[in-house]
């Protein structure tokens, strides 16, 4: 397997509860782990999305040329049970350069979105909902309001701007890097469900440097 499980809270070294068991972290406690590879390939994201299953992987559809999928994981037991998918692609902008974006589904509590945005709550706040959508992007045919996620208790110094809402029953969260890059998003995003694509993902470029988070 290509993939290799770690935290999805926390960079903490997890191991196995007993052979064959579940997963722990240190400080966690037992988890679902996060299933991610070293370095983003298009054999890596076939695995990826079998062990995703029916759980979507959402990617900016279509990818602007010269962008490519950076990182993905996936959160699951490896038994069926899938709690979040996350997928990255990175690209450059004419007024922002070098620009990550990070697209995470999960179920409330998993905790995958709010590591990517370096925030201390497993999920957004209370703010979401609060008032009229700062952006909305597109999940096929269907109209996702966004609302800004707060990062300024957030540990480091990272320059990033974090948007999430509640889309098919969970909880969707871009996070755009840097800050400036959510400017991006007025263009009509869509976001599309990669599992089901078929040969469109041979042209999907992958590989390039990880975003760190």
């Amino acid at each position: 397997m290509s993939l290799s499980a770690g935290c999805p809270r926390c960079p903490t070294p997890i191991a196995r509860t007993a052979p064959g068991g579940g997963w722990s972290c240190p400080d966690h406690g037992a988890i679902e782990p996060l299933w991610r590879p070293a370095e983003a390939s298009y054999a890596g994201f076939v695995e990826h999305l079998g062990t995703a299953g029916v759980f979507p992987s959402y990617l900016p559809w279509p990818m602007s040329p010269g962008w490519a999928v950076t990182d993905f994981g996936v959160v699951g037991s490896g038994q069926g049970q899938v709690s979040a998918t996350m997928t990255c692609c990175s690209g450059t902008s004419e007024l922002d350069g070098p620009v990550d974006v990070l697209v995470v589904t999960e179920e409330p509590g998993t905790g995958l979105g709010a590591r990517c945005a370096g925030t201390s709550a497993l999920d957004p706040g209370a703010e979401i909902g609060d008032g009229p959508a700062t952006v909305k992007v597109r999940l096929d045919h269907q109209a996702v309001g966004l609302w800004p996620v707060s990062t300024s208790a957030a540990t480091g110094e990272w320059d990033r701007s974090v948007v999430a809402g509640e889309a098919r029953g969970r909880w969707l969260w871009l996070v755009l890097r840097p800050a400036s890059a959510i400017l991006l998003l007025r263009d009509d995003w869509i976001l599309r469900d990669v599992s089901a694509l078929g040969p469109g993902l041979v042209e999907t470029a992958f590989g390039g440097p990880r975003p760190s988070w």
